[in-house]
């Protein structure tokens, strides 16, 4: 197989990302523009980011100078790197990464083929235990569907518990394909109303609960929990809340796990050299959290906050 992945990161012993001990592989991509993401490193606007609280640019340190051929780095009056990000696009050496020793500058991702990443999933898959498995998240892994059908097929041939944490934006078509090699799935369900949804993600609502219908309509056989990053001014309205509730009921779903928001990516918007929307804003208690999920569980649907879905 010569397909290969943009993926940013492998985490081994996840335990929050599907049922028991779990390897979770983050993919690059996404066609959301989530302004609260934690992820931005996937959104492949860039394929450096420069951490300065890394940098010892402040003892004079020069290990970075002149390593880099395009003229995408330059240096201010204190000695600190400034990146161009637009010529950094367009690089292939990344030279400027491997002269650092501190990890000030490192890459949005690496480049894997099927065969090597199987190789860290049966290492892993000796830490499993009888009811693990690997974890496919994002960005969003339905960016880089051919790749991942390929390895999803690997993973079956060797009994591998198979997960998702996907947006479902993407073609019918595709969506399906996937999820035949899915045990397990999160669905992220951000908004009800498609303007509001839009506004915020930069994408309609439309494909991802037409997507959701066909899946739950079809013979799959897999676990399906949906869930909503809950977000102070934009989706923590009882009406949204009611509206889920009813889009679960025409639809048999039974399970929602609701997250409370939080600034975890923060660092990474301004490695990127981006403003980060919600360094201020966004934050929901823990009263409200509970408040929603009683209502969920008022009509029958069990609700998890936070990290404490049943596997």
């Amino acid at each position: 197989m010569k397909n290969k992945a943009k993926i940013f990161d492998i985490q081994s012993f996840s335990v929050h990302d599907g049922p028991g001990c779990r390897t979770t592989v983050f993919m690059n991509g996404c066609p959301l523009k989530c302004r609260w993401c934690a992820n931005p490193e996937s959104w492949n606007k860039s394929s450096i980011m420069f951490s300065e609280l890394s940098c010892k640019y402040k003892t004079d340190c020069n290990l970075c100078k002149d390593s880099c051929n395009k003229k995408a780095l330059s240096f201010d009056k204190l000695n600190k790197p400034i990146l161009d990000l637009e010529l950094c696009k367009t690089c292939n050496d990344f030279s400027c990464v491997e002269s650092c020793y501190y990890d000030a500058l490192k890459l949005c991702y690496k480049d894997y083929s099927v065969e090597e990443l199987l190789k860290i999933l049966q290492r892993d898959s000796n830490n499993w235990r009888s009811n693990g498995g690997v974890t496919f998240s994002g960005g969003e892994p339905l960016m880089q569907s051919e790749f991942l059908i390929d390895i999803l097929k690997e993973c079956k041939k060797r009994g591998f518990h198979t997960a998702i944490e996907t947006s479902a934006y993407a073609k019918e078509e595709i969506f399906m394909n996937v999820m035949k090699y899915i045990d397990f799935a999160f669905i992220d369900l951000k908004h009800m109303d498609t303007k509001k949804h839009k506004e915020k993600t930069g994408v309609d609502n439309i494909i991802i609960k037409n997507n959701i219908r066909k899946l739950v309509s079809s013979n799959w056989s897999g676990r399906l929990v949906l869930r909503v990053p809950v977000i102070d001014q934009f989706n923590n309205s009882n009406k949204n809340i009611e509206e889920i509730i009813e889009f679960m009921k025409e639809n048999n779903l039974v399970e929602i796990n609701l997250l409370p928001f939080h600034r975890m990516g923060e660092s990474k918007w301004n490695q990127l050299g981006e403003n980060y929307d919600y360094s201020e804003y966004g934050d929901v208690t823990n009263e409200e959290l509970e408040k929603f999920q009683d209502m969920f569980l008022e009509n029958n649907i069990a609700c998890y906050i936070s990290d404490n879905t049943l596997f």
